[in-house]
């Protein structure tokens, strides 16, 4: 009889027995918190502190010694600058144009280079190439093709008949003119997300479409688009907040010239450090701060608001 009890006694407790000890596998021990500590003191020095030290300074009438309490006197000054104003519209067109380019061409590239054509994977190389050479040196480079006596591009437009334009000193053309190159750099990482968000689309969808006789627009329209989502969303987030800090290209081709035909928030920003009005430019940058934060996090929140579903 109390063999039966023992035994009916643990059986009864097994179960409670088998959560205890789930939960004391399951409970981390003290050393991956360790793993934390690194990362998040870098984080907080070269994020948290610079940002929050940023929108104090932005107040202030400041050197690299002192500080002088001036409270809205640098944003109302922000807004009442003529060139500062173009710097925001421009940086706006310049964010939206990019970004709205390596959309649209990265994803007939990745249809292109997804499909059975010769030469793919070199031709995947070909298109993600300049997206590795320095933005410095891409933008030197197309300074020079695109001097309006002497480049290459005007050139060979003048051996067919065509008189080309000064795409770096026509103020009309001279933003549009790096956004071009801004798109034919970047485009190639638009492709290769767009590549992996193509191949990730699972083989029956293509099999019913072609039982149920789909034409190629309506394959592209009903499947693909719709399954690239989280591929589309990536590169309008990236080229996005990459347009509206953009800076080191439109800086080696142009300066902001013309006048300020060509220039974006960051570049007015450092023309305001070079010129020694600090508390000024760090008005700039945090309204960079902000425009970025402001257009881009609710962006983001839309176009994967149906990802987890």
């Amino acid at each position: 009889m109390a063999s039966t009890l023992s035994t009916s006694e643990a059986t009864r407790l097994a179960p409670a027995m088998r959560g205890l000890q789930d939960r004391r596998n399951k409970r981390p021990g003290p050393y991956p918190y360790w793993f934390y500590v690194a990362p998040g003191l870098i984080y907080v020095i070269f994020f948290v502190v610079p940002t929050f030290a940023s929108f104090y300074f932005s107040f202030t009438r400041w050197d690299l010694f002192t500080s002088t309490w001036i409270g809205m006197d640098n944003y109302r000054t922000f807004f009442e600058e003529q060139a500062l104003i173009i710097g925001l519209r421009n940086t706006l067109i310049y964010a939206v144009l990019t970004s709205g380019m390596k959309v649209v061409l990265g994803m007939a590239l990745a249809l292109l280079l997804t499909s059975k054509i010769i030469a793919r994977g070199y031709l995947r190389s070909v298109i993600f190439f300049p997206v590795l050479v320095s933005t410095i040196g891409v933008g030197l480079t197309f300074t020079v093709l695109m001097n309006p006596e002497q480049g290459l591009i005007n050139q060979a437009l003048g051996g067919v008949g065509v008189e080309g334009p000064g795409w770096l000193t026509n103020p009309s053309l001279a933003l549009f003119s790096i956004a071009l190159v801004d798109v034919w750099k970047g485009v190639g990482l638009a492709t290769v997300i767009y590549i992996a968000g193509l191949v990730s689309i699972p083989q029956e969808y293509y099999e019913a479409a072609e039982v149920d006789g789909a034409s190629r627009w309506q394959v592209f329209r009903n499947i693909m688009l719709p399954l690239a989502k989280p591929a589309t969303a990536t590169v309008i987030t990236l080229s996005l907040i990459g347009g509206l800090r953009s800076f080191d290209l439109i800086w080696a081709m142009t300066k902001g010239g013309p006048g300020f035909a060509s220039d974006v928030i960051a570049s007015t920003i450092f023309k305001q450090y070079q010129a020694g009005f600090y508390g000024l430019s760090t008005a700039g940058s945090v309204v960079l701060f902000l425009v970025v934060t402001i257009i881009v996090v609710p962006l983001t929140w839309w176009l994967n608001r149906g990802e987890h579903h």
